[in-house]
C-alpha cells in the first residue's frame, strides 16, 4: 500500500508542476479544482474555508478554525463540510521540495446525489460533529484524485469525465472513516443541515445585526439548541462567528480600496471604529494601518524576489 500511494503522490507532484506557471494557489481547467505551490513556508492566510476535500502532495500545512488545530500532510486529506472562517499556513515547503496541494470543491447536493444513487444508509439523528476533519489517505481515494488530476492532459475528456470521477471521489470520502460527518450536511433535517442553514444565513448578511432567536428560527431549533450545535460544527458561537466575517472582509476591503479604516469597520457592520480597531489588532496582530502596510510590503518582496 505504501508504494503505491507513493507512486500516486509522485505522479500528482508532476501533474501539479506542470500545470503551474507560478506559484500560488489557481484554478484549474477542471471546474473547483484547485493546486497551490509555495517554496517556502508562508504566514497566516485568512479566509473562508467552503466544502471541500484538500490534498498535500509535498510539504505539510496547518489550518486554525478558532482555536482548534488541523495539521496534515502527503499521508492525510483534510475535508471541511460547511463553510468555515479559518487561519492556514504552509509549514513545510523548501525551494527544493516545495509545498504542493490541491483542493476539490462540492455542493451539499452533489452529496446528496451520490447518497442517492449509492442508496448509502446515514442516520438523520447522528450526534453533532466538527465541520472539518483529518483523516489518513487510503489508495481508492488517491487514485480517483489521480485520474481526475489526468483529465488535464486531455481537456476534451473533462466535460464528460470529470463530474464521473468527482461523484467517485465524493463516494471514497463518504466510505472513508469519518465519511459520516460529510453525510449530515446533505440529510434535510439533520441538526448538521440545519446549522448550514443559519451558517448560510450569517455569511450573506454578516454585515448586519441579529438576535439569536432569529437564527434558532431559521435553523428550526430552539435557542440553547443552536448554541450548542452551532459551536460543535464550527467552534466557535455566531457571533464570534459572524465577528471572523467581518474582519475578514474589512481586510481585503482596505487592501483593495484606498477606504480609511473608519470607513471599512461602518461598510462591514462596526458601529465603532474604536472596537473594530482593537479587535481587528486582536485577529491581525496589528492596527489596521499597520496591517495593511505590512502586507504591501510583504507583497512587493514576493513580487522582487
Amino acid at each position: 500500500m505504501f508504494e503505491q500511494l507513493y507512486r500516486q503522490r509522485m505522479e500528482l507532484s508532476k501533474l501539479i508542476n506542470g500545470h503551474l506557471s507560478q506559484n500560488g494557489t489557481h484554478l484549474t481547467a477542471i471546474p473547483s479544482l484547485f493546486f497551490s505551490r509555495y517554496p517556502n513556508k508562508t504566514g497566516p492566510n485568512y479566509g473562508v474555508h467552503k466544502p471541500s476535500l484538500c490534498i498535500v502532495v509535498q510539504g505539510m500545512k496547518e489550518v486554525l478554525l478558532s482555536q482548534e488545530r488541523f495539521q496534515y500532510g502527503p499521508a492525510d486529506y483534510l475535508v471541511a463540510s460547511v463553510k468555515l472562517p479559518i487561519t492556514g499556513q504552509v509549514t513545510q515547503a523548501s525551494s527544493e521540495q516545495p509545498y504542493l496541494a490541491l483542493k476539490l470543491e462540492f455542493t451539499p447536493s452533489e452529496i446528496v446525489e451520490v447518497l442517492r444513487d449509492t442508496q448509502m444508509e446515514a442516520d438523520k439523528k447522528e450526534n453533532v460533529k466538527r465541520g472539518m476533519y483529518v483523516s489518513k489517505i487510503e489508495p481508492p481515494l488517491l487514485d480517483a484524485v489521480t485520474r481526475l488530476v489526468r483529465l488535464l492532459e486531455n481537456p476534451k475528456e473533462i466535460q464528460v469525465l470529470a463530474p464521473l470521477i468527482r461523484k467517485e471521489i465524493i463516494y471514497r470520502v463518504l466510505q472513508g472513516e469519518h465519511g459520516g460527518i460529510l453525510k449530515q450536511i446533505a440529510i434535510e433535517g439533520s441538526s448538521t443541515n440545519q446549522i448550514s442553514d443559519v451558517i448560510e444565513h450569517i455569511m450573506n448578511n454578516y454585515e448586519k445585526s441579529f438576535k439569536i432567536e432569529e437564527l434558532a428560527e431559521i435553523g428550526n431549533m430552539s435557542v440553547s439548541s443552536l448554541h450548542r450545535h452551532f459551536k460543535e460544527v464550527t467552534a466557535m458561537s455566531p457571533i464570534q462567528f459572524q465577528k471572523q466575517l467581518r474582519l475578514q472582509e474589512a481586510r481585503s476591503l482596505l487592501l483593495s480600496e484606498l477606504s480609511d479604516a473608519a470607513d471599512v469597520a461602518f461598510r462591514v457592520g462596526y458601529e465603532s471604529p474604536s472596537q473594530f480597531s482593537r479587535e481587528y489588532s486582536r485577529m491581525f496582530g496589528l492596527p489596521p494601518k499597520e496591517d495593511i502596510k505590512r502586507l504591501k510590503q510583504n507583497k512587493d518582496k514576493t513580487i522582487n524576489a
